[in-house]
């Protein structure tokens, strides 16, 4: 595979609880197309997986999210499941270190039930965006374009249903990581 990615490095943002096929198959697809991966987390040193409603591995975490910083980053990925996007958007911390990335022009990409997460930073009003169905309408009031597709690109973001859709989701993020930066997509 062409090492398109060589040189960036991406965090991963994890709360436990995210759905695990969301982390491990978009985290080696990222791998193999060079980029440098760390898991960032609430968690200080682990954190938990889920195959939908049950326990599955333990993580490290690279990096513990108070001490993470979105300027030490190309690129963010947000797994889904629904614990991991309702822990982290109830947390400052989280909002602001995935806030950081927007207003750089960093790319983005967010599967599932991730875009929970993106609606605590504002910056998804105007945007076109697909997530799992049941956060429609909590995207539409938040100012979203919401749209049932596999993968949708809006300037940098990248998002995607569920697991069936993993293989257009990596397909993309590659694309977008690969990239420049966008122009500040809004005020920090």
């Amino acid at each position: 595979m062409e090492k398109r990615l060589e040189g960036k490095k991406v965090a991963i943002l994890v709360a436990d609880g995210f759905e695990q096929v969301e982390l491990t198959e978009p985290r080696k697809a990222l791998e193999a197309a060079g980029a440098k991966i760390e898991i960032v987390s609430p968690a200080e040193k682990q954190v938990q997986g889920w195959n939908h409603d049950e326990k599955a591995d333990l993580f490290n975490v690279d990096m513990p999210l108070k001490r993470a910083r979105s300027d030490d980053y190309d690129a963010l990925l947000l797994p889904g499941g629904v614990r991991n996007p309702d822990q982290l958007r109830g947390l400052t911390r989280a909002v602001e270190f995935v806030d950081g990335f927007f207003a750089a022009g960093k790319p983005v990409a967010a599967i599932c039930h991730a875009p929970w997460t993106l609606i605590e930073t504002e910056v998804i009003k105007g945007r076109r965006i697909t997530s799992w169905p049941s956060l429609k309408t909590d995207l539409i009031n938040a100012g979203a374009d919401w749209v049932d597709r596999e993968v949708v690109v809006d300037h940098g973001l990248v998002t995607s249903r569920k697991p069936a859709d993993i293989p257009a989701f990596n397909q993309k993020m590659i694309e977008e990581f690969a990239e420049k930066r966008y122009a500040r997509q809004r005020a920090a």
